[in-house]
């Protein structure tokens, strides 16, 4: 797996000392600062295009002649599919499949020649499931059986590679759902299919059936490299925000132990431990399971969308990196976006700034991880205002902020 781990901030610091000795930089008369405005999606708030619209608006009410360069992106989880649809073209193909509740949810794919994206918040998020929804027993029984109904329509259409976007699902369940759409249905010691969800994997003892890939490759594009089980596992990191309490992300990750064991014999090894099994509640493992290679879901897009091209004209300009999520926070250190725009902003001698909805990471953890400044909407202009106008809070924090960068 390609994981984003940070250098240390010394030798960011000194990375950034050299690379600056070497660029020559046209004279603020000739050239213009070029900002590279590359945020994720803010949560369910606001897309990754939205939020890259809005920081653009925000920093040319101060700054009106600013050279801005858009360029959405996408870790994996919420917004995968559509950063991908927007800079490759392709096709998007939409069906019915089962949600994370068992009811009909409407499900896309992108198709860009043989090559399928997917993304499983599509079929699983947790944006299909109210706020007021997400209590322990959904967080119990949500599926993963669509994101498995979307991979075979890729099948059956062809498609020789699926690259499957891991995040923001609302699922702990290993990814059962997925192999039992795929014709691997997960079984009790008499042979009677399990119920849909996380819980009932206590009871697993085998599969009925193999999954059909009809030869097809899979890549799991995760956004986090979390375990399957234990206190870094995905039902103790994730389970909560879907609903699940301390007893049952304690049911969950004993019930995901057992579901281990089947997996690891259809992958002919354990692969429990391994990064990014925990991602999207366990769907990664069984990706994993059925032979998926895995690779950073932001190092992937990040290449897909051409951010290095951007980053490197913004350093022969005197440039700055803007990025940003809903939550900048301990998360957003393991792997995901903001630290991939920092570490290829870090290589490049040029800052980097967070504007986020919310930031709870200190500063030196932000430093060491390539931030130069991190901003959040409801620390500065408020909560309840943040959430009430996400896209005006944001343009507005941009505003504040973009005077203090500016040459």
């Amino acid at each position: 797996m390609s994981t984003a781990v940070c250098p240390a901030w010394s030798e960011l610091s000194e990375r950034r000392r050299n690379l600056t000795a070497l660029t020559i930089r046209a004279p603020a008369s000739l050239a213009r600062m070029r900002i590279v405005v590359a945020p994720d999606s803010f949560g369910g708030t606001l897309s990754a295009r939205e939020a890259a619209e809005a920081i653009a608006d925000g920093w040319r009410r101060s700054v009106p002649d600013a050279d801005l360069r858009l360029v959405p992106l996408a870790d994996g989880g919420t917004g995968f599919a559509e950063v991908l649809h927007t800079a490759l073209g392709g096709t998007v193909h939409e069906l019915e499949v089962t949600g994370p509740l068992g009811d009909p949810v409407q499900g896309s794919w992108l198709q860009v020649g043989d090559t399928g994206y997917l993304e499983c918040a599509s079929a699983c998020g947790l944006h299909h499931v109210a706020r007021e929804d997400r209590i322990p027993e959904v967080a119990r029984t949500a599926t993963t059986y669509g994101v498995g109904q979307l991979l075979a329509d890729a099948r059956d259409r062809g498609v020789r590679t699926v690259v499957v976007g891991l995040g923001g699902s609302a699922t702990t369940d290993g990814g059962a759902g997925m192999l039992a759409a795929l014709g691997a249905t997960p079984v009790d010691e008499d042979g009677l299919a399990l119920p849909h969800g996380g819980a009932a994997l206590a009871l697993c003892d085998r599969l009925d059936g193999t999954p059909d890939l009809g030869g097809m490759q899979l890549v799991a594009a995760s956004d986090v490299d979390n375990p399957l089980l234990g206190e870094h596992g995905a039902a103790a990191v994730f389970g909560p925000q879907k609903g699940a309490d301390a007893g049952t992300v304690a049911e969950l990750d004993a019930a995901l132990g057992t579901f281990a064991g089947v997996l690891a014999g259809l992958a002919g090894r354990e692969i429990r431990d391994d990064a990014a099994a925990g991602a999207a509640g366990g769907l990664g493992a069984a990706l994993l399971a059925l032979g998926a290679r895995v690779e950073s879901g932001a190092g992937l897009v990040r290449g897909l969308v051409g951010l290095d091209a951007e980053l490197d004209a913004a350093a022969g300009a005197g440039g700055l990196a803007v990025t940003g999520e809903g939550s900048f926070d301990w998360q957003s250190l393991r792997g995901k976006l903001i630290t991939a725009v920092a570490r290829g902003a870090a290589d490049r001698g040029i800052p980097c700034v967070v504007l986020a909805g919310q930031v709870s990471v200190g500063r030196r953890e932000a430093g060491a991880a390539g931030v130069d400044a991190a901003h959040g909407v409801a620390d500065e202009l408020g909560l309840d205002a943040s959430m009430a106008d996400p896209a005006g809070t944001l343009a507005e924090l941009a505003s504040r902020v973009a005077p203090q960068w500016n040459r």
